[in-house]
């Protein structure tokens, strides 16, 4: 880490997590850091580098992304043994490149029947880099934020008439629930097994099926598309999003054939209006509204019986 007029510091062992496969930068003790230097090393198959393979010219490269400010950095990595598989290097980060998180992977880069820069290989896990939070940590919940849409945010104020709004446009979804809706506040703080308890965990329930819904519609929406028309995973919690509801959307496909469906029929004449259905199931599903419904109906009929005896 670096900060203007002061020494390099060194970033504590704890704010690097290898079982969460995440780094905080948030945790330096310097906290108007400008620049910060990652070392990177990566082991891949030594058939990628096979001089007698199908490529040539490989490179193995560190690709540093965040979608929300557009950002793309690269450093190439420098062999360190004879059989090609170890590669070593550094990445520099500037702290006003990245808004919150960025994903951190490893790329194998070769020429393929004269055509340079091809992805031939590319990690199988990557890592987090946040420069906010001070834990090593990969998942972030949704965010939930109470607000009165009435004299709330401009942008909140024409859907003051509705209990909660979703957001999938930010680093994590956000749910924003309308403390002005009659009632709204009293209901999500309902507990128990009485009639108000029954009616949050069916809103809760409700409201989760809304969100897995919103975040798969902003995921497929923003695909990043290869040459030849290839959509790929996005990075963060929109491809986590993707992987988790793709087999219920699109079944007994591979995730890869899932995703070029769903996004043909995205952009094509026909098919798109046909598969919601199929997309209300998968954040059904995910938000456990079925189970949650049918302990609901059980324990309003519960409460009636005891109600008549």
């Amino acid at each position: 880490m670096k900060a203007p007029a002061q020494p390099r510091e060194q970033l504590d062992s704890r704010a690097r997590s290898v079982i969460e496969r995440a780094v905080a930068l948030g945790a330096a003790e310097t906290e108007d850091w400008e620049t910060a230097v990652l070392t990177v090393s990566a082991t891949i198959p030594s058939k990628a580098t096979d001089p007698t393979g199908p490529w040539s010219e490989v490179v193995v490269v560190a690709v540093l992304t965040d979608r929300t400010t557009n950002t793309r950095v690269t450093s190439t990595l420098a062999r360190e043994t004879e059989d090609g598989r170890d590669w070593c290097g550094e990445l520099q980060v500037l702290r006003s490149d990245i808004h919150d998180r960025a994903v951190l992977t490893v790329q194998v880069i070769a020429t393929v029947d004269g055509v340079p820069g091809r992805i031939v290989g590319e990690a199988a896990e990557d890592w987090i880099v946040d420069v906010r939070s001070d834990v090593p940590t990969r998942e972030q919940s949704f965010d939930i934020k109470e607000v009165g849409f009435t004299k709330g945010p401009r942008w909140l104020q024409g859907f003051s008439e509705a209990p909660w709004i979703v957001n999938a446009s930010g680093t994590v979804p956000t749910v924003h629930i309308n403390t002005d809706f009659e009632g709204m506040a009293d209901v999500l703080g309902a507990e128990g097994r009485g009639p108000e308890g029954l009616v949050n965990a069916m809103l809760v329930s409700q409201m989760a099926a809304e969100v897995w819904t919103a975040v798969f519609h902003s995921a497929i929406g923003d695909l990043e598309i290869e040459d030849d028309g290839t959509p790929l995973f996005p990075h963060g919690w929109q491809g986590e999003v993707l992987r988790e509801m793709l087999p219920d959307v699109v079944p007994e496909r591979t995730l890869e054939d899932a995703l070029r469906e769903v996004h043909r029929r995205r952009v094509g004449a026909t098919g798109w209006t046909e598969l919601q259905p199929r997309i209300q199931y998968a954040a059904m599903r995910r938000a456990e509204v079925p189970r949650v419904l049918s302990e609901t109906v059980r324990g309003l009929d519960k409460l009636n019986r005891e109600d008549e005896a």
